[in-house]
């Protein structure tokens, strides 16, 4: 089991760190969620995580909860923007992907931080930037 962290103790993980657990509980939002709408085969479940987890999606998920962020937040999300040692791939431009570092993070962080409710909530607002469509 794992114990949540002071905000104090989580900022001393480096952005990419952050981002790398981030991504994860991110993946996992959009997966639970997706299911949730629908029993679909694996095939069409994945091509609609795709589409949500992809750094142009991300890049404007930032977008859509950047006026909700508090200080510390906006913090996390700028130190997860200008990490360095990103390899972009090749599908996603280096803007987008540098959002999308910094959004994974904003979510790694909070995860570290037991901010579950808020986790949840900016994920509401992420998941209603676009209809879900089959």
């Amino acid at each position: 089991m794992y114990t949540k962290l002071t905000e104090r103790d989580a900022n001393q993980y480096g952005p990419l760190a952050l981002a790398f657990l981030g991504d994860s509980v991110y993946e996992l939002l959009v997966r639970e969620r997706i299911l949730s709408k629908a029993d679909l085969p694996a095939s069409k479940l994945h091509a609609l995580k795709v589409k949500r987890v992809c750094a142009a999606f991300q890049s404007r998920a930032l977008d859509a909860i950047n006026d909700e962020l508090s200080e510390k937040e906006a913090a996390v999300v700028r130190r997860g923007r200008n990490a360095t040692g990103n390899t972009v791939p090749k599908n996603a431009s280096t803007a987008d992907y540098r959002r999308a570092t910094a959004l994974e993070a904003l979510f790694g962080y909070l995860k570290l931080i037991g901010a579950e409710e808020r986790i949840e909530k900016l994920f509401d607002i992420i998941w209603d930037m676009e209809e879900f469509e089959i």
